[in-house]
């Protein structure tokens, strides 16, 4: 009698290493946020910044932009933009749907609501407290999701539809609250995603939760790789879905809501880096994840100093810039997958 070979799960590999991305990625990466503090509205010199760092001046008005103004700003857009790049490539691997994103998903909108829930009804709420109510909108969002997926068994591509129309609901909830309170126009910045009120409270923050959920997704990266292949293969080999799905929705929320907290709803990230980043390293996870996030953040760091430089001293929000490269590509990728 032939016996049952276990199944064992086969990636598709990539054009190149994942150092190949990683290593050239981050010096780049480092090259751009140097630039991003020297030039602005006020353009600072090197010798400037490196004094800046080695003994701070609080009465020197270019130490001043340093520090409080331009680090923060390239700090938090880079943990932003690596955040999102991971969250769509998890959604992705779970959902087995390649148009999957927090943002689409219903979880930036559940972040946004509650955020506008506490700019109306606990104004002086600190930045931590919002943090927190973004991560349970986060959470609210994608339970409603995923029980009207449970409740109606819908399929991989259902889900995207049931997203969509969850996130709509809840902006257009969020919107509304907004303009019934009056603070639309202290809001609206925000609210369009952009990262001139980035500050170092608000950078910790986010920082400390970047830092858990990479290392969660990190540690989970084997076995998203076989969950990205369908649940039976991922059982056949030991792995318990259900608890890494689990995890992996704590890693998304964790990312998404401190993100949202601080920018606000910046889309098709997760969309666009994860496809990019497969056609280079393959659908391994263990080198997808942090190549997502090395060039989420280049993505992100790019499109703030786009939007500072288009039109200076006037800027427009980042997520206009990365919205005009997301839409081509989303309908793109949704024709092509039909």
């Amino acid at each position: 009698m032939a016996m049952n070979k276990k199944k064992t799960p086969t990636y598709v590999k990539g054009r190149v290493p994942a150092a190949v991305v990683i290593i050239p990625g981050i010096f780049l990466l480092l090259g751009i946020m140097i630039f991003s503090i020297r030039y602005g509205v006020a353009d600072i010199d090197s010798k400037t910044i490196w004094s800046s760092i080695i003994s701070f001046d609080k009465n020197n008005l270019s130490h001043q932009i340093m520090h409080e103004l331009r680090f923060p700003r390239v700090l938090g857009g880079a943990m932003i933009g690596a955040g999102f790049a991971v969250c769509g490539a998890i959604m992705q691997a779970i959902t087995r749907n390649p148009l999957a994103d927090s943002g689409i998903l219903g979880i930036n909108a559940g972040a946004g609501i509650m955020i506008a829930v506490c700019f109306v009804f606990m104004p002086s709420l600190s930045f931590t407290g919002i943090a927190f109510m973004s991560f349970l909108g986060a959470g609210m969002g994608m339970a409603m999701v995923i029980g009207i997926n449970l409740l109606t068994k819908t399929n991989s591509l259902q889900i995207i539809l049931i997203g969509t129309a969850i996130t709509t609901f809840l902006t257009a909830l969020s919107e509304g609250l907004i303009i019934r309170s009056g603070i639309g126009q202290d809001l609206a910045f925000w609210y369009a995603g952009g990262l001139a009120g980035a500050r170092w409270n608000q950078v910790i923050i986010v920082g400390i939760c970047f830092v858990l959920a990479m290392a969660m997704s990190v540690m989970l990266s084997p076995s998203i790789t076989a969950l990205s292949m369908g649940e039976d293969i991922a059982a056949s080999l030991g792995i318990n879905t259900k608890t890494v799905k689990l995890l992996c929705f704590l890693t998304v929320t964790l990312l998404a809501g401190s993100s949202v907290a601080m920018v606000g709803n910046i889309g098709f990230i997760g969309i666009v880096i994860p496809h990019i980043t497969r056609k280079l390293v393959g659908t391994d996870y263990r080198a997808l994840i942090p190549c997502s996030a090395t060039l989420g953040a280049l993505l992100v760091v790019l499109a703030d100093l786009g939007a500072r430089s288009i039109n200076p001293p006037h800027e427009i929000p980042a997520a206009a810039i990365i919205a005009a490269i997301g839409v081509p590509f989303f309908l793109l990728l949704a024709r092509k997958k039909g």
